[in-house]
């Protein structure tokens, strides 16, 4: 098998969209997105992933029920306090280059939808629009047993990948969304997840709004020869 540029179109195309259409996505397009996925690489091949896809009145529950919340902790910032992540997706404390690249996406996302830092309702807006995955037809919800070690979040983050890039030779676009982390006790139960599982990360799926601004929103990358060593 020959290298085929629409390997690196589908890799490099690529981005977190924040606006979708309501054009629906046919399940058949969904099941062959997940069955590709899940040629990804895992540790013994123990194969650690559990999806859930979320469409039609499950979806719109489970945003109403999250929207709620979001709002409440808003109003009451203590509350926050019963809405804790399972595992630290963030660092406790930032350091160069990380806070560097977190601050200018920061700004280049915010600037270009036009919210300063003191527009606080505009920004609990934004944040928002996670919780209504942007819109999209389709919500993903990825969960991995308990009892697994953290190299199965390694093997996860390709499984990941998969979908994002197989989405893209649907036609799809995604947006991967850890920001769902912190109401896992709202969202597990309604996805009949069982104790055993954490949480993992959510996600978009759909057609991307085109005519959207955020859409033209898109991240820099370190050049590789910055991130590489190379040894002889």
């Amino acid at each position: 098998m020959t290298s085929s540029p629409a390997v690196d179109a589908a890799i490099t195309s690529r981005m977190s969209v924040r606006a979708f259409t309501s054009q629906t996505v046919d399940r058949a397009a969904i099941e062959h997105i997940l069955q590709v996925a899940s040629r990804a690489p895992s540790g013994t091949n123990c194969q650690p992933w559990r999806v859930y896809v979320l469409q039609g009145a499950s979806q719109a529950k489970l945003v109403e029920q999250v929207c709620s919340a979001h709002d409440a902790i808003r109003a009451n910032p203590a509350l926050a306090a019963d809405y804790v992540e399972e595992y630290d997706y963030y660092p406790q404390k930032w350091v160069s280059p990380y806070i560097d690249r977190r601050r200018e996406n920061g700004w280049g996302l915010y600037g270009l939808l036009g919210i300063g830092k003191a527009d606080k309702d505009k920004m609990h807006a934004q944040h928002q629009r996670n919780f209504r995955f942007f819109d999209a037809p389709v919500g993903l919800m990825f969960t991995v047993d308990r009892v697994l070690g953290r190299g199965s979040l390694v093997d996860y983050g390709a499984f990941l990948q998969n979908i994002m890039v197989a989405a893209r030779g649907q036609g799809l676009h995604t947006c991967p969304q850890a920001a769902w982390n912190g109401f896992a006790k709202i969202i597990l139960p309604h996805i009949g997840a069982g104790p055993d599982e954490m949480l993992v990360c959510g996600m978009a799926l759909g057609h991307a709004d085109e005519s959207a601004p955020v859409n033209g929103f898109h991240t820099p990358r370190v050049p590789a020869q910055d991130f590489t060593t190379w040894l002889e």
